[in-house]
């Protein structure tokens, strides 16, 4: 249809000649509708959308290479909370002064965190050690 005749047809009607696409070889596409409402609409959908979206959190935890059982079990139990909350967890080994000599104590409390929440955790950063900290970042498994 001419561009000229939609109009006229538009401003009948008493709505307004909306643009939908450019179209192929450069013939647009339009329709006609009420461009306040249309906007409005787009507006409220985006807004649903956002309130939908679930915002993932990187929690951290930090370790020592000789850390006692109760102490283990605290930061699991702090673990397991931010897991099911459906936050990413950091695990964080810190090493100082001589204990850099024992790195393969911290990656054994790594490996032992990796077992004990085996069923509920994927390992996104494998353990790595940087500088004086020894990381390690796991999600929880999707249901």
């Amino acid at each position: 249809m001419d561009t000229r005749a939609a109009l006229d047809l538009a401003q009948n009607v008493g709505l307004d000649l909306v643009e939908i696409s450019a179209g192929e070889k450069g013939i647009p596409i339009c329709k006609i509708a009420d461009r306040g409402r249309m906007m409005y609409e787009k507006q409220k959908k985006a807004s649903e959308a956002k309130k939908k979206q679930k915002i993932v959190d990187t929690k951290e935890v930090k370790l020592r290479p000789n850390i006692d059982t109760h102490d283990y079990d605290t930061k699991m139990r702090n673990a397991n909370k931010f897991l099911s909350n459906g936050d990413k967890v950091k695990f964080t080994m810190r090493f100082r002064g001589r204990e850099m000599a024992h790195q393969n104590l911290g990656l054994a409390v790594l490996e032992r965190i990796r077992e004990d929440l085996a069923d509920t955790i994927r390992v996104d950063a494998e353990p790595k050690l940087e500088g004086r900290q020894m990381m390690m970042v796991v999600s929880p498994k999707p249901q």
